[in-house]
């Protein structure tokens, strides 16, 4: 069930594709929750090498059961053995190099469906993670229970598929409690840009300033900055406008609001300077980005 793939084109990272693992509609509520593989039915095909990409429109799960993977989220690369887990939210750039003995499997669902099931379980589907060594058994468990309910499509799918969403999404944030204060390597710098990526999430519509984010966190806003580059890869402000791009996005695509109204909640006073700042993150006027992204679907 691997559909289509489709290279759409930003100015502001050109040489990076948005694939589109299903090549058909938006799923209802009885269909196409989950999409699963093995790792090696996909990576064997491409000398177990994934170029850096991203999703527009799915939060993708990777779990290594055995071997190794180099991967490259944003940026920063982690060097990881199996058991190990990598959250991939919408729009994260990720790319991957596996051993050829790799074992484990690629999770693929809407981005929508899991922030709606995510939304009491923290920062775990807002953000990408690493995960490794600590706590995968209760992660493995919930991604097993997840695939079968997937595949098997009996009474109640429709209610047991996002139970079992919001299930794993809870194992992995349990998970990642355990890893932050277990692994030494989860230093101060990416403590502090897990903090802001979380802090940008919750503040994202009320605070573009950057000083803000600083003052919140403790630290100034050079430092913050440094850190954003080292960790992240890239600038705070473009962390912000990335996850105002996304919200947009979201809207854009799904929501009947039109651009001024979109920009209203995301706390814009002025709709010209939005349409602008849209502009520029999507490489198109946000019309045509609806329109074009709509009849893609």
């Amino acid at each position: 069930m691997d559909g289509a793939r489709k290279l759409l084109d930003y100015p502001t990272m050109e040489t990076i594709p948005i694939y589109a693992l299903f090549g058909e509609a938006v799923p209802d509520r009885e269909h196409e929750w989950l999409h699963w593989e093995t790792i090696v039915s996909r990576s064997s095909r491409h000398d177990f090498r994934i170029a850096p990409h991203r999703h527009e429109q799915f939060f993708q799960i990777l779990e290594v059961t055995s071997g190794r993977v180099r991967a490259t989220i944003d940026g920063a690369t982690y060097d990881l053995a199996g058991p190990a887990i990598v959250v991939v939210p919408a729009l994260t750039v990720h790319g991957y190099v596996f051993s050829r003995d790799v074992v484990g499997v690629v999770l693929t669902l809407m981005e929508r469906d899991v922030q709606n099931a995510g939304r009491d379980v923290g920062e775990i589907s807002a953000q990408p993670r690493v995960l490794s060594g600590f706590g995968m058994d209760d992660v493995h468990a919930a991604i097993a229970d997840l695939i079968t309910e997937a595949d098997r499509r009996e009474i109640g799918h429709g209610v047991a598929m996002p139970a079992l969403i919001t299930l794993l999404l809870v194992a992995l944030a349990r998970a990642g409690r355990i890893d932050d204060h277990a692994d030494p390597r989860f230093n101060q710098a990416a403590r502090h840009a897990t903090a802001f990526r979380a802090l940008v999430d919750r503040r994202y519509r009320s605070t573009r300033v950057i000083g803000d984010y600083a003052e919140a966190l403790g630290i100034s806003q050079p430092h913050l900055n440094r850190i954003s580059r080292q960790v992240l890869g890239i600038s705070a402000l473009q962390i912000i406008e990335r996850r105002i791009a996304l919200e947009a996005r979201r809207q854009l695509l799904f929501s009947s609001l039109t651009i001024k109204q979109i920009g209203a909640e995301l706390g814009y006073d002025d709709p010209a300077y939005f349409t602008r700042f849209l502009t520029r993150m999507l490489g198109v006027a946000p019309s045509q980005y609806r329109k074009t992204a709509r009849t893609s679907l």
